[in-house]
């Protein structure tokens, strides 16, 4: 793991990067709760997210939104801290190169953050949004959702429960083949009190499946591209061939 100082929009943004495990490899965005609540990228549970996807190989990022930690700038109502989180993954995905996948994780207010972010960058793949703050945030803006991920929450956090979740979805709309999956830790706070554990295995088993059909889809599409390409070239020879016999005739 490295830490690096990313000349951002607002003056040096402080993270934390860890390189994917080999060329082509996934990448991930790891974003932390409130500023203003004291969340900085050294959060436990940011930090855990951090330290599953490393686990995976993944290429993977954290870093402190502007006026947090070492980073420039002051806190933007959620303005500003979106530009950042944009900017890094411009900055990240210059770093690697082709990366197989791109994720985006956060918690709180990190989770809120992650889903305006699949609406502007298309490249996303997927996204964890612990414990997003359901009851201070509309979530009308995925609309429609261009990405799978997956939603937890605590069933007794009083900012996120799972009637705010399901609450805040149902004006939600997702795109064709795109599914919000949603989860609960039972007996858990906003702060995952004690269940930090059962947390991280939820994301796991989440990524980890998405993974494999993730793989799978690639290889189906690329199966399809492969016998539509060799269906246009024989359909070439054979237009080629009508060709040559009407000459031959005349």
């Amino acid at each position: 793991m490295a830490e690096l100082i990313i000349p951002g929009p607002a003056g040096r943004i402080e993270a934390r990067y860890t390189e994917p495990a080999q060329e082509g490899a996934p990448i991930a965005l790891v974003l932390h709760p409130h500023p203003r609540a004291g969340g900085t990228m050294q959060d436990p549970i940011t930090i855990r997210l951090y330290q599953m996807f490393e686990k995976r190989g993944f290429g993977v990022l954290r870093f402190n939104t502007r006026g947090v930690g070492r980073s420039q700038g002051v806190y933007d109502q959620g303005v500003g801290e979106l530009e950042d989180a944009a900017y890094v993954l411009d900055y990240m995905e210059n770093l690697t190169e082709n990366p197989r996948f791109v994720w985006c994780a956060g918690y709180s207010f990190g989770a809120w953050i992650t889903l305006q972010l699949l609406m502007r960058r298309p490249e996303i793949d997927g996204f964890l949004a612990i414990a997003p703050p359901c009851n201070h945030y509309d979530l009308s803006f995925l609309a429609p959702c261009p990405a799978s991920g997956l939603i937890i929450s605590g069933e007794n956090d009083k900012i996120s429960g799972p009637k705010d979740v399901e609450r805040s979805l149902t004006k939600v709309r997702v795109q064709k083949g795109e599914v919000i999956e949603r989860d609960t830790i039972a007996g858990a706070n906003h702060f995952f009190v004690d269940k930090h554990e059962e947390l991280i295995a939820k994301c796991e088993a989440y990524v980890d499946r998405r993974l494999v059909e993730d793989e799978q889809k690639m290889r189906l599409e690329a199966d399809t591209s492969k016998k539509r390409g060799a269906a246009a070239i024989a359909n070439q020879s054979d237009d080629v061939e009508d060709d040559e016999d009407e000459g031959d005739d005349d």
